[in-house]
C-alpha cells in the first residue's frame, strides 16, 4: 500500500506540474460554463423550472457536472499523445504500480476540474447564486468523483483506440446524449413522460439531482442518497475497468 501511495503521489506531482505550467489549460476549461452562466442563465430567471430553488440553484449544479463530463471524457487524448511519443513505452520499463499510473492521472484531473468548478461557483455567486456552503462543498465532491470515474474510462478507451481521429468521434457520441438525457441544463421534470423515464437509465441524472438537492439544503432526501450510491458505483466500476486495461496494455 505504501508503494502504491508513493507511486501515485509521484505521478500526480508529475502531471500536476505539467498542468501548472499551462495556465491556459487551467482557465480555458471553465470558459464554456462561464459563457452559459452569462448568456443562458439570465434567460431562466423568471421561468418556472419545476424544481426546488431558483434558476441559479438549478443551472449551476448542471454546469459543474457538464464541466466534469466533457473535460474528463476527453482526458484520454493525453494518453494517445504519450503513446505516440513513446512516454508510455518508457513507463512500461519501470517498476511503478499500474494502478498508480491510472490514479496519478485521474487525481490530477479531479483537482483541475474542482479548481475550475470553484471559479464557476464564484462567478455564479456574483451573478446571483445563493446556496448553502454544505451544498456547494457537496457539489465539488460530486464533480471530483465524476471526474475520476469518467477520466478512468477515457484513459482505458484511449489505450484501446490509440488514434485521435477515432477517439474524438467516439467521445462526442457518448458525451452529447449523456448531457441531454441527464437534465444537466434543465430539470427532467420539464420533459414529457417518455423522456423523463428514459433519463432514469442515465446515471448522471442521479448526480445532478443530488447536487440540486444539496444547493437547496436537502442533504437527507432520496435524491442525495441515490446520487451518493450512483457516484460510488460509478467510481468503483470505472477505476476497476481502467486498471485492468492499463495492466493488459502493459502501460
Amino acid at each position: 500500500m505504501s508503494v502504491l501511495l508513493s507511486d501515485t503521489a509521484l505521478l500526480f506531482g508529475r502531471y500536476a506540474r505539467q498542468t501548472l505550467r499551462s495556465k491556459f489549460q487551467m482557465l480555458f476549461g471553465a470558459l464554456m460554463p462561464l459563457l452559459y452562466l452569462v448568456f443562458f442563465g439570465p434567460l431562466l430567471t423568471n421561468l418556472p423550472l419545476g424544481s426546488q430553488g431558483d434558476s441559479w440553484q438549478v443551472l449551476v449544479p448542471g454546469l459543474l457536472l457538464q464541466l466534469g463530463l466533457f473535460g474528463a471524457l476527453f482526458a484520454g487524448f493525453s494518453v494517445i499523445i504519450e503513446q505516440q511519443h513513446g512516454v508510455l513505452e518508457r513507463m512500461r520499463a519501470t517498476p511503478v504500480s499500474r494502478l498508480a499510473l491510472l490514479l496519478g492521472r485521474v487525481l490530477r484531473d479531479a483537482a483541475l476540474f474542482v479548481f475550475q468548478a470553484v471559479l464557476v461557483v464564484l462567478a455564479a455567486t456574483a451573478l446571483g447564486l445563493r446556496a448553502p456552503l454544505g451544498g456547494i462543498l457537496t457539489g465539488f465532491a460530486f464533480v471530483g468523483v465524476l471526474t475520476i470515474a469518467l477520466a478512468s474510462l477515457s484513459y482505458a478507451l484511449a489505450l484501446k483506440v490509440s488514434r485521435p481521429q477515432d477517439f474524438g468521434p467516439l467521445i462526442n457520441g457518448v458525451s452529447m446524449p449523456s448531457m441531454l438525457l441527464s437534465g444537466l441544463m434543465l430539470p427532467m421534470a420539464l420533459a414529457p413522460g417518455w423522456l423523463d423515464v428514459l433519463s432514469h437509465f442515465m446515471p448522471f441524472r442521479y448526480l445532478v439531482d443530488a447536487m440540486r438537492a444539496g444547493y437547496v439544503g436537502d442533504y437527507t432526501g432520496t435524491a442525495m442518497l441515490y446520487g451518493v450510491l450512483m457516484s460510488a458505483a460509478l467510481v468503483v466500476a470505472a477505476v476497476t475497468v481502467g486498471t485492468r486495461v492499463f495492466r493488459k496494455a502493459g502501460a
